[in-house]
């Protein structure tokens, strides 16, 4: 029966992964229409749609999908939705500081979706401003490394306002003012060095440095909360060592 039972375990971890995949592109696709709602069914003139777009096509989200997304968002087919972006403060296990950035046509029900992850993951609640003072607003570029050096990678970006470029272990980040995203991004698209997602992010001013339990309870709380249909990325000043993420994965 063991290998009856092994199947069984792949066969929940897929379907696993089938449902987080099937969360993700649902989230991508709201991206979309909202930048296309913003700014317009032209990419070209519209950077914000153009990266919602790069990073749902990097996620295999089918053609057919994006393309109906634009023209939901744009008004040029019916079915889109009203989504507004809220964003909500807190605080995890080990006092880490989380920053929750709801993309909602329902303000209720993502409110009450996000205090109950946060109570039930040994999370609080916490007042607007309390948290997010410990944040700033940062381009970030995630580039995979292939071939590429740090060197390659900053040769691209520097004139372009790039503040830093990371070591990532597979990937490269690459961290700018949040306006000089879109330069940077086209400096890299110029340099011929491919991308996987640029977005503006919650970037922390300082990190609480987490051993194995804090880790655990840590991701199991951001796994809660974007289980939430509403909630569209999730931020938080935590960090884990290599050692402990081994232990984690193990």
């Amino acid at each position: 029966m063991s290998g009856h039972s092994k199947w069984a375990t792949t066969k929940h971890k897929k379907a696993v992964i089938d449902a987080k995949r099937g969360k993700l592109f649902a989230k991508l696709i709201k991206n979309i229409e909202v930048a296309a709602r913003t700014g317009g069914a032209d990419p070209e003139g519209n950077p914000t749609l153009f990266d919602a777009i790069q990073k749902a096509k990097k996620s295999s989200v089918p053609n057919k999908n994006i393309d109906s997304a634009v023209k939901r968002g744009a008004g040029l087919e019916a079915g889109g939705a009203d989504y507004e972006t809220i964003m909500y403060e807190g605080y995890g296990p080990n006092g880490v500081a989380v920053l929750i950035e709801c993309l909602t046509d329902n303000r209720n029900r993502a409110a009450s979706d996000v205090r109950v992850a946060m109570t039930r993951n040994g999370g609080s609640m916490a007042d607007p401003g309390s948290v997010s003072y410990l944040f700033n607003r940062k381009g970030v570029v995630i580039v995979p490394k292939g071939e590429l050096t740090e060197d390659d990678v900053l040769g691209a970006v520097l004139d372009a306002g790039a503040e830093e470029v990371n070591d990532l272990g597979e990937n490269f980040e690459v961290i700018s003012e949040a306006t000089d995203l879109v330069a940077v991004r086209t400096a890299l698209q110029e340099s011929g060095i491919d991308y996987d997602s640029a977005d503006a992010n919650f970037v922390p001013t300082m990190q609480v440095e987490l051993d194995e339990d804090g880790a655990r309870k840590i991701f199991k709380l951001i796994d809660a909360l974007e289980d939430s249909d509403d909630v569209q990325n999730v931020f938080a000043n935590f960090d884990v060592s290599d050692a402990v993420m081994e232990k984690v994965d193990a």
